[in-house]
């Protein structure tokens, strides 16, 4: 006999105490790394890491069900002089870049972003993926043999 696993159906307010009962900074968000703040949107780091999280489209609408109750608005990165790095793969190597300083990031900056990842994605209910179950993704794949293509 099989039984459905029950799944708790969480606020977001209750997301923010989940996060915050689990040693993680929860704090307003000032402006993301977009340059535009999101309604409601905080902050949470952990580790040197840092990611912004606002409460999901899907429960704003009152969608049900909903997905889960936060979505996350800026990636998970590396703080840098208290900006979230984005992480870039150049094929030789992964760099944490902010519109102001780019540098190598080391196996311990990787290792802090993907325990960081998956404790937020834990807390918040986020869908979690195989491929980043294995290691850190990156944000940006930028290879330097492909000639003539648009880098975002």
């Amino acid at each position: 006999m099989f039984f459905k696993k029950k799944t708790i159906k969480r606020s977001f307010d209750d997301v923010l105490s989940t996060l915050g009962a689990q040693k993680f900074d929860v704090s307003a968000a000032g402006e993301g790394a977009s340059g535009q703040r999101a309604t409601r949107a905080y902050r949470v780091s952990k580790y040197g890491c840092a990611a912004e999280i606002a409460p999901s489209a899907a429960n704003k609408e009152k969608i049900v069900p909903a997905p889960a109750p936060a979505e996350i608005v800026t990636r998970a990165g590396f703080l840098l002089n208290g900006q979230i790095a984005a992480l870039v793969d150049k094929g030789y190597q992964k760099f944490l870049k902010t519109p102001k300083l780019e540098i190598v990031a080391t196996a311990d900056h990787l290792r802090a972003i993907h325990q960081f990842s998956e404790e937020l994605d834990e807390a918040t209910g986020a869908t979690m993926l195989y491929n980043e179950s294995l290691g850190t993704t990156s944000d940006v794949y930028q290879y330097d043999r492909v000639k003539g293509r648009e880098v975002h």
